[in-house]
């Protein structure tokens, strides 16, 4: 359902308030129902392994109706898209949380980031709202940037979302490009800068060491 893609993208489940909230867990997997628009539609929400997934039925023909996920301006299917949206807005107050970034690796670097330099990441660009920048408090100085954009921007092929953590390596620079899971940086100095997918394919602990070096490369004022 898309309008969960859009709802739910930075929000982690907090699974143990779900049952309160309403939810039915059956077989692994917790269920919510809600009738709509006079009782003439359900929304049928459901969460199995953490990802909620969700559809609309049309009582009347007892299928599901697709049309809720078109792009389609009528009034009709606009007040249906509201009356779901105050539902998942509601779920989503209730049973999740905000999170600064979209993927677990993303977040676990961004907590490491504050936790130990003190350092939020700052949202500066309306028309980028996912580009989270860490400044050095002592310099004022970016030294990370953590950056929703397509896989081929980096890689050259799959229109997949993904993040990445643009870090300031300077003369390390040329030596850590080596390393097949670090890339050209994107949107930055490529002699300065490189750019790290956060897929798992580099640890937290490899990631970090690189990021202590780019902190310590942004000292300076």
């Amino acid at each position: 359902m898309k309008l969960i893609n859009d709802l739910f993208k930075k929000y982690k489940l907090e699974e143990e308030k779900l049952i309160e909230y309403g939810f039915v867990f059956n077989d692994g997997i917790y269920s919510y129902n809600k009738l709509i628009n006079n009782n003439e539609f359900e929304l049928i929400i459901t969460i199995k392994n953490k990802m909620i997934d969700g559809k609309l039925i049309d009582k009347d023909f007892n299928e599901e109706y697709e049309m809720i996920n078109s792009l389609s301006s009528s009034s009709f299917i606009e007040k249906l898209k509201k009356e779901c949206e105050a539902i998942l807005l509601d779920i989503r107050s209730n049973c999740y949380f905000k999170e600064d970034f979209i993927f677990n690796q993303s977040n676990e670097i961004s907590n490491y980031i504050k936790e130990k330099y003190n350092a939020n990441p700052e949202y500066l660009w309306n028309s980028e709202p996912g580009f989270g920048v860490f400044r050095n408090p002592n310099s004022n100085k970016w030294f990370g940037i953590i950056m929703n954009i397509k896989r081929n921007k980096i890689t050259g092929n799959d229109n997949k979302e993904i993040e990445v953590l643009n870090l300031m390596l300077k003369d390390k620079t040329e030596y850590y490009l080596n390393n097949k899971n670090i890339y050209p940086a994107y949107h930055m100095s490529k002699k300065n800068w490189v750019s790290i997918i956060l897929d798992e394919s580099l640890s937290n602990d490899e990631i970090i060491k690189l990021i202590d070096l780019s902190y310590n490369n942004s000292n300076k004022k």
